[in-house]
């Protein structure tokens, strides 16, 4: 069993922006624990010549910080060139959602192959982590060494404010109901058509009901002031791991109607003013319309407990001992 815990994070994309920013949180989280923690942010998944550029780059950093373990933020080319770059440290994967999942508006060779690579990666992980049983099951082989364990939420960051103080920061009439829905870079999966019928059913009913869609350029400081501000999130995605936007929305008790995706249904057990309803407009509206017709906060504060940050930066500092002392 080694002392305090070195990990390697490899996280594709660049180091600022809303990319990936719950894998540069839990980065947080693991530091705040004790855990020393260095980001490499994989610049291409794409290009030959730039990741034989990386190589070099990852190589020199090992070099430099000498970790315990090596940590892979996703599957595809980022898992499969951490377990290859790695070479003899022992390497955690984290598989979040379209790295596994069949996801209908992602067709084609690229995205079978992006598959494939993420499978093949799982044969060379020391440890793996799903965000969701269901994608845990996605898994071709190595299904006995993956720990279902969500990205976590950061409780201090997401919690309940005044709603009347975060409308009058962002400008929103105090009165009208509000949607929010989160279309992020892929808005064909997260199914922006669906949630933009059930909110059209939602307005022959009620009146002025806004939906306010994020595009995923919001900056990350500004989701805490976006949820305490809506009345209402909504989720018609096709496809999902784990999304972190339910547990932030929990966190800031605000309530939630979303269709059966990823780990949704099991996240808002027992959450008052949640609901889950079938992929059609009719109810989908019909639950928007039991929750905005009395807008009202959620008891979401205490499940999201269960998946807060500090609680998933503890058990993956367990991991990183037993597999940085095997």
């Amino acid at each position: 069993m080694i002392g305090t815990p070195r990990a390697l994070f490899v996280i594709p994309g660049e180091a600022a922006g809303s990319s990936m920013v719950f894998a540069r949180r839990q980065a947080d989280a693991l530091c705040a624990s004790g855990v020393e923690v260095e980001s490499f942010f994989l610049k291409s998944r794409t290009s030959p010549v730039v990741l034989c550029r990386e190589w070099k780059r990852f190589r020199a950093v090992v070099a430099a910080f000498r970790p315990h373990v090596v940590h892979g933020h996703f599957g595809t080319m980022t898992a499969f060139f951490t377990v290859l770059a790695a070479r003899d440290l022992p390497v955690v994967i984290t598989y979040r959602g379209s790295d596994l999942n069949v996801v209908p508006t992602a067709r084609g060779p690229r995205a079978w192959l992006g598959r494939l690579l993420s499978q093949a990666a799982a044969l060379g992980a020391t440890r793996i982590i799903c965000v969701s049983p269901a994608l845990r099951d996605r898994l071709w082989w190595r299904r006995s060494i993956a720990t279902v364990l969500p990205s976590g939420v950061d409780l201090d960051r997401f919690r309940p404010r005044s709603q009347r103080l975060a409308r009058r920061v962002l400008g929103w009439p105090v009165a009208r109901r509000v949607i929010l829905f989160n279309s992020g870079s892929d808005v064909r999966n997260k199914r922006l058509d669906l949630a933009e019928d059930a909110v059209a059913h939602v307005r022959r009913r009620l009146g002025d009901v806004h939906l306010e869609v994020l595009r995923g350029d919001v900056e990350p400081e500004r989701m805490p002031l976006l949820m305490n501000a809506a009345d209402c999130l909504l989720i018609t995605s096709d496809a999902e791991g784990s999304p972190s936007v339910v547990q932030e929305a929990l966190a800031s008790n605000l309530p939630i109607v979303s269709v059966a995706v990823g780990d949704v249904a099991e996240r808002m057990e027992g959450v008052p003013r949640t609901r889950i309803a079938r992929r059609d407009p009719a109810s989908l509206a019909q639950a928007l319309v039991e929750l905005l017709d009395e807008p009202r906060r959620s008891g979401g504060r205490a499940k999201a407990e269960e998946c807060s940050a500090a609680r998933v930066a503890g058990e993956l500092a367990r991991i990183y001992r037993l597999v940085g002392a095997a």
